[in-house]
């Protein structure tokens, strides 16, 4: 496991030397890595049982190019909405 934060773009999986993440959660909120938030430490927690986790924060849900910053992910996409609800939010 790494202290640094987890990668949000590719060349952040570059410099860990991954070619693809195992799971890749798309969050509604920005990512703050601390636990005091969700994301986190569901991250976290699957980072320390080995898994390459990358964070796409509040992607752009007109643009489908959006979410595939990190590509596919090998086991599966999370997804989360966020703190606020949507319909607030707008």
């Amino acid at each position: 496991m790494m202290k640094d934060y987890l990668p949000i773009s590719r060349d952040d999986m570059n410099n860990r030397g991954w070619e693809q993440c195992d799971f890749v959660y798309v969050i509604g909120d920005a990512y703050v890595d601390h636990p005091s938030f969700g994301p986190a430490i569901i991250s976290r927690v699957l980072e320390s049982n080995g898994y390459k986790v990358g964070i796409i924060a509040q992607p752009d849900w007109k643009d489908e190019n959006s979410i595939q910053i990190l590509g596919t992910p090998r086991l599966g996409f999370l997804v989360c909405g966020g703190n606020m609800d949507t319909m607030v939010n707008h």
